[in-house]
């Protein structure tokens, strides 16, 4: 797969607790992502966190969070980015969602 030198990044923060259908809503995410083809998706849990409501998300030897927060980043073309985002807005309720540009140095795999 090409993608030109100019990208775009889509980054998705979310609740590890967050459902889509009743999965996990990072897995439905980077799920999709691959079905659309993608260049790749990768989800990343944090261990510290908060979002719009202040709620402190944390990952505590004392008390194990189920609600870790997982960020979620995409890179492709401008306009594999702009096609995925309406499944996006149906599937995140709460979260953000953000768009920049990205210089894509190598992107290489087998094929």
């Amino acid at each position: 797969m090409k993608i030109s030198k100019e990208g775009q990044l889509l980054r998705i923060f979310i609740g590890e607790a967050d459902k889509w259908q009743g999965k996990p809503l990072y897995k439905a995410i980077v799920n999709l992502a691959r079905e659309k083809k993608m260049a790749g998706a990768t989800a990343i849990k944090g261990f510290l966190g908060f979002g719009c409501k202040s709620h402190m998300h944390t990952a505590n030897l004392l008390r194990l969070s189920e609600d870790l927060p997982i960020i979620i980043e995409i890179v492709d073309s401008q306009e594999k980015i702009k096609d995925f985002l309406p499944y996006l807005d149906g599937m995140v309720n709460e979260g953000l969602v953000t768009l920049e540009r990205s210089d894509v140095i190598v992107y290489r795999g087998d094929e």
